[in-house]
């Protein structure tokens, strides 16, 4: 039993998407008829919230994706990385989320109820392997919108050769390729086996531990070197804004320059809320993982009952991570004035005379809204 028990703590705490391991932990709880008060409550919220993350954040990418894509956005290099975001949100919002959910949730709501679709043979490798590179693809466009903002604040005189719309769709496709080649690993070490009279989708036996190395590998990846490169990148950003604050104190703030940082705002807004809602998920993997070298010792009612009590706090934690794939939305329409302006345009659609004096183009930094009167300068 303390394998299965390690086995479910190594893989829950990556946030991974086998779902042997999560079935084995379902399976080793039918042993206790009593689970503790904060396992039954961490499971009760992942199956209460998380459909409500899932409905806001699909109706609310799918807007975000009308306003990137509308006729006066779509020209910016810096809506094309947010399309991109907002379309990877929602492939791991299916793929990923409601997938779980349906597995782990919805049994909690409908009682005996089991989803079986997919422990399936090819629906079990293709739906993991959705679901690793989707959110491997989520995590470095914000890395590469950030890395965009920095070039555009910090080394405005290099940006000109880096803001077109080919170069743009030439680095968002180069991600996609790295992220499809990084996650084929899971797949090809995935198959259909059963366990306790059910089917599931699990390791390769004989590469379980491989599988692990490779698990952790990808956790880093999609965790700690975005936090360390976004927070890196954020305070360069922030100090350089604020040196230019201090340099042009006595100078009028136009228009145009509260225009300019929309997208410099949505950035620092986005990479923010990324770390904050991974760092308390982040943060019990490490936990685990530590002391998971402690859990070779014979099962006891007292580490069953702190067991009990960590794996609900991952229940938290988990859908705490699920909020990264619906909050954008609103972070735009907080952040950004471009965003808000086309986003109503899009109901009223009286944007036409309301807005004659102004339009949407395509400058060096790929993120201006300006009005006409005013001309661009670098930032």
């Amino acid at each position: 039993m303390s394998l299965l028990r390690m086995d479910y703590f190594f893989n829950d705490n990556i946030s991974a998407s086998n779902g042997s391991y999560n079935q084995v932990y379902d399976l080793y709880l039918e042993g206790f008829a009593r689970k503790s008060v904060m396992l039954v409550f961490g499971i009760d919220f992942y199956s209460y919230v998380t459909p409500i993350i899932l409905l806001v954040g699909l109706c609310g990418n799918s807007l975000s994706l009308c306003v990137f894509f509308s006729k006066k956005m779509r020209g910016m290099s810096a809506s094309r990385y947010l399309a991109a975001l907002s379309i990877s949100d929602l492939m791991t919002l299916i793929v990923y989320v409601l997938s779980e959910w349906l597995r782990r949730g919805l049994p909690t709501i409908a009682r005996g109820y089991y989803v079986s679709f997919f422990d399936r043979p090819v629906v079990c490798q293709v739906w993991l392997y959705c679901s690793y590179m989707s959110r491997l693809v989520s995590a470095w466009l914000i890395v590469t919108f950030t890395f965009e903002r920095f070039i555009a604040v910090c080394m405005p005189l290099r940006r000109r050769n880096l803001g077109s719309l080919k170069e743009t769709h030439r680095i968002i496709t180069l991600l996609i390729g790295l992220s499809g080649v990084i996650a084929i690993y899971k797949p090809v070490t995935s198959e259909v086996r059963a366990l306790n009279n059910r089917t599931i989708c699990t390791s390769i036996e004989k590469f379980e531990y491989e599988v692990f190395i490779m698990d952790s590998v990808y956790a880093l990846i999609i965790t700690l070197v975005p936090f360390i490169i976004i927070s890196t990148l954020n305070i360069l950003i922030i100090r350089k804004l604020l040196n230019r604050k201090m340099k042009n104190k006595y100078n009028l703030v136009t228009e145009e320059n509260s225009i300019r940082l929309d997208f410099t705002f949505i950035l620092l807004a986005i990479s923010a809320f990324f770390i904050a809602l991974n760092l308390p998920f982040f943060s019990m993997w490490v936990k685990q993982s530590l002391q998971s070298r402690s859990l070779h010792s014979t099962l006891d009612h007292t580490d069953h009952v702190n067991f009990e009590y960590w794996q609900g706090v991952m229940k938290i934690t988990r859908t705490i991570v699920y909020v990264n794939y619906c909050i954008n939305f609103f972070l735009y329409s907080i952040t950004g004035a471009c965003f808000r302006r086309q986003l109503k345009a899009l109901f009223t659609r009286s944007h036409d005379s309301k807005r004659a004096s102004y339009q949407y183009k395509l400058t060096g930094n790929g993120t201006q809204c300006t009005n006409v009167k005013n001309r661009n300068t670098w930032i």
